[in-house]
C-alpha cells in the first residue's frame, strides 16, 4: 500500500459588507465598537486550538546507509485513524532510499527470509527482479515506497489501521548499490512532511532499534613497521559521536622500537598522546569525543632524536567503546575504525617516442595515462542530474573534489624534465564514487640509467616514472589489469622496442614520506644495419687496404697509404664522438676505433723501418721481416677484434 495525499488549495474570496452595515458600524457609539472587537477576540480564542491542532508531531533523523545496509525504527502507541507521513531523502553520496512499514510484532527475521525465498523462486522461474520485488512486498509489508518523493527521494502517507507498536526500515534500495547520508522525517497527522515544510517538534516518534551506524563497541588491528627512512606513520579514524569513547594501544613487536602514540584533531592539534618521553616499548591513550567528531588521525612515531632513533616493527590495537584495548588483549569485531589507504589502479600506454637524445641522455614520449578508483565523498544522488556519471576537465574536478572535503590521488611524473603537454584530459566520476581519470601527454622524460659501454650492440632501459604526491597512507598504486602497453608505430626508427612491464614500489624521492610510485619501463636496441654499413663496413675496407700494401715492395708507397688510412680513422672518432654524450669509460667502439687506430700507427711505423732497411742496403733482411708480416697483419687484427668483443661481453 503506498498512499501520497493529494493537496487541493482551499478557495477564499474577498467579503464585501452591505453599505447599510459599514453605516451603522460608522456611527454606533464607542463602546459598540468594544463588543465587536471582544467578539472578535473571543473568535480568535476559540478558533486558535482548533488551528493548532492541525499541526502534528515530526521527529527528524539523520543516518548514513552502505550498499546492502538498512536502519530499523519502532514507533510505539500508533492510535487507529492517525495519518503517519514518512519521507527519506539522500543527504550525499548516491543513496537512493527505500522505505517499508510493518506492524511491531512481526519478525524481522521472519520477513527477510520469506522476502528471499520468493525471491529466489520467481528468478527461477526467469521473473524480472524489477517486476517481481513490488509484488513480494506487497504480500509481505503493510505500506513500501521507492520513489515517489522529488527524484529517487522516498516517501509514504498511511492511516493506521490499528492501535499498536509498527516498525520503519529505511534500506538502500535492493535493486542498485547505492550508499550515502539520508535525512527521515517522521510525522503524525503533520502532511507537511511530504513536501518537506515540516519543522522538527521535539517529539519523539521513532525509536531505532537496528542503526547501521550505531555507536556499538568495537575493536580493530594493524601492523606496521617504522625504519630509519619511515620514523613515524599515521592512520585516519572513523568519524566519532558524542560521547564515544577511542582506546588506542600499540606495542613493539621487533627492534629497538620505543613508539609514542599520538591522537591529533582536524587541523593537526595534538589532544591525546601515550608514552610522550619514550621510556617504553607500549604506547596507550584514551579519548572520549565532546561533540560528533571529523578527520581525527591517530600517528605511531618512533622515539626519539634523529641521531638515536629506535625502529621495528609493532602492533595497533584501536576500540570504540572498548576499554580493554588499553590492555593490549581485546577479541577484534565490529565494523572497521581506522580509514583504509585508498588502492588506485593505474595503467599507461606508450603510443609514440618522439627522439631519443643520447648526448643529453633524454627521450620524448607521447602516452596514455588512466587511474580508476573509489570514493565515497564524490558520490552522488543520480536524481539531482537525471545522470549516473558526471564528467569533469582537471581544474573543474579539482573544485569539485575541494567542494566534498576530499582528495584525489593527484600525481607528478619523477623523472620528467621541462613541462608536460596536456593533449587532452578528462575525469568520468559514477553515481556509486568510482572514478576514472584520462590523459593523453607528450614529455621529455630523463634517461639516467643509459649504460653506453656495448655500443651500438647495447640494449637500452627506459622508463616513465610517475610518483603520487600524497603519502602511502592516503593512496597506494596498483597495476590497472589489460591496460599498459606498448604502440605498434611508436615513430623511433634507430631503436627495436622489445617489451615493456610495469612495476609499483615505494619511494621517498619527490617527498620526505614514503609514497607509491608507478614505473613504465620498456627495452631498446639498436637498428644495426646503419653502424654496420656506415662504420664497420669501412672500417674492414681500410682494413685490408692495409694489408694488401703489404704486396708492394715500394716500401715508400706503403708508408703513403697507411698515413692516409691514419687520418680516417681519426675522421671516424670524431664522428662517433658526436653520437654520444662525454662518458668517463670507453664502448666497444671506442675500443674498436682505438686499436685500429693504433695498429695502422704501428703500419705506418714498420714501413718506415722497412724503407730505412732498404735505404740502408739491408734489403734481403726487410723482405724477410716483411714475407712474416704479410700473414701475421690480418692474424693479429682477428685476434685483437675477439679479444675486445670478449671484454664487452
Amino acid at each position: 500500500m503506498n498512499l501520497k495525499p493529494h493537496h487541493q488549495p482551499g478557495n477564499s474570496a474577498p467579503v464585501n459588507p452591505p453599505r447599510a452595515l459599514k453605516k451603522s458600524l460608522v456611527s454606533r457609539p464607542v463602546i459598540q465598537l468594544a463588543v465587536v472587537l471582544l467578539l472578535l477576540l473571543t473568535f480568535a480564542v476559540l478558533v486558535a486550538p482548533a488551528v493548532a491542532q492541525e499541526s502534528g508531531a515530526v521527529q527528524e533523523i539523520s543516518g548514513r546507509l552502505d550498499v546492502g545496509g538498512g536502519d530499523l525504527f519502532r514507533l510505539e502507541g500508533l492510535r487507529q485513524g492517525q495519518m503517519l507521513y514518512l519521507y527519506a531523502e539522500s543527504t550525499g553520496g548516491n543513496l537512493d532510499p527505500f522505505l517499508l512499514l510493518v506492524h511491531g510484532d512481526e519478525s524481522v527475521e521472519a520477513l527477510q527470509d520469506a522476502y528471499r525465498t520468493q525471491l529466489a523462486q520467481a528468478l527461477a522461474a526467469g521473473e524480472d527482479p524489477v517486476v517481481a520485488i513490488p509484488d513480494i512486498l506487497g504480500d509481505l509489508v503493510l505500506a513500501w515506497d521507492d520513489d515517489s518523493g522529488q527524484g529517487y527521494d522516498a516517501s509514504m502517507a498511511i492511516e493506521i489501521p490499528a492501535d499498536g507498536d509498527y516498525l520503519v526500515f529505511l534500506v538502500a534500495t535492493p535493486t542498485s548499490d547505492s550508499k550515502g547520508d539520508y535525512r527521515l522525517l517522521i510525522g503524525l497527522d503533520e502532511p507537511r512532511v511530504l513536501d518537506l515544510e515540516a519543522e522538527p517538534t521535539g517529539d519523539v516518534i521513532a525509536v531505532p532499534e537496528i542503526r547501521s551506524q550505531v555507536s556499538a563497541s568495537a575493536v580493530q588491528q594493524t601492523t606496521g613497521s617504522l625504519t630509519g627512512g619511515k620514523s613515524s606513520t599515521f592512520y585516519e579514524l572513523i568519524d566519532l559521536r558524542v560521547d564515544e569513547t577511542l582506546y588506542a594501544y600499540v606495542e613493539s613487536t621487533s627492534g629497538d622500537l620505543k613508539p609514542v602514540l599520538i591522537l591529533e584533531d582536524f587541523a593537526g592539534k595534538p589532544v591525546r598522546s601515550g608514552n610522550f618521553t619514550g621510556r617504553d616499548s607500549t604506547a596507550a591513550l584514551e579519548f572520549t569525543a565532546p561533540d560528533d567528531v571529523e578527520n581525527y588521525q591517530l600517528t605511531v612515531e618512533a622515539c626519539c632524536r634523529e641521531e638515536s632513533r629506535s625502529s621495528g616493527d609493532f602492533r595497533l590495537l584501536v576500540g570504540r567503546n572498548a576499554p580493554e584495548v588499553l590492555e593490549g588483549d581485546a577479541d577484534i569485531r565490529g565494523e572497521p575504525l581506522l580509514k583504509t589507504t585508498t588502492p588506485v589502479q593505474m595503467g599507461l600506454r606508450l603510443q609514440q617516442i618522439t627522439g631519443v637524445d643520447q648526448q643529453s641522455e633524454n627521450f620524448g614520449a607521447v602516452a596514455t595515462l588512466q587511474m580508476r578508483w573509489n570514493d565515497p565523498k564524490l558520490a552522488f544522488n543520480p536524481s539531482d542530474c537525471q545522470c549516473d556519471l558526471r564528467t569533469f576537465d582537471t581544474d573543474k574536478f579539482n573544485d569539485y573534489v575541494s567542494a566534498n572535503s576530499s582528495l584525489w590521488p593527484d600525481f607528478t611524473v619523477f623523472n620528467q624534465q621541462g613541462r608536460r603537454f596536456t593533449q587532452n584530459d578528462n575525469i568520468v566520476v559514477f553515481a556509486n564514487g568510482d572514478v576514472i581519470y584520462f590523459e593523453r601527454f607528450s614529455a621529455t622524460l630523463q634517461a639516467p640509467d643509459f649504460d653506453f659501454r656495448r655500443f651500438p650492440f647495447d640494449t637500452q632501459d627506459f622508463y616513465i616514472r610517475l610518483d603520487s604526491i600524497y603519502p602511502e597512507e592516503y593512496f597506494v598504486f596498483e597495476d590497472l589489469p589489460g591496460f599498459s602497453d606498448l604502440g605498434d608505430q611508436l615513430g623511433e626508427e634507430e631503436w627495436i622496442i622489445n617489451d615493456f612491464s610495469t612495476e609499483i614500489s615505494s619511494e621517498s624521492a619527490s617527498s620526505n614520506l614514503p609514497v607509491s610510485r608507478f614505473s613504465y619501463g620498456f627495452t631498446a636496441n639498436r637498428h644495426l644495419s646503419f653502424y654496420i654499413i656506415r662504420i664497420f663496413v669501412p672500417i674492414i675496407i681500410i682494413i685490408m687496404v692495409s694489408w694488401i700494401t703489404f704486396f708492394l715492395k715500394d716500401y715508400g708507397k706503403r708508408v703513403d697509404v697507411t698515413a692516409g688510412n691514419l687520418l680516417l680513422f681519426i675522421a671516424f672518432n670524431f664522428t662517433i664522438s658526436g653520437e654520444l654524450p662525454r662518458l668517463g669509460y670507453l664502448t666497444f667502439l671506442d675500443v674498436v676505433l682505438i686499436s685500429t687506430f693504433a695498429v695502422t700507427a704501428l703500419v705506418v711505423a714498420f714501413n718506415v723501418v722497412l724503407r730505412r732497411l732498404e735505404m740502408s742496403g739491408r734489403s734481403e733482411v726487410a723482405q724477410r721481416i716483411d714475407r712474416y708480416t704479410l700473414w701475421i697483419y690480418p692474424f693479429a687484427y682477428i685476434a685483437a677484434i675477439a679479444i675486445v668483443a670478449s671484454l664487452f661481453t
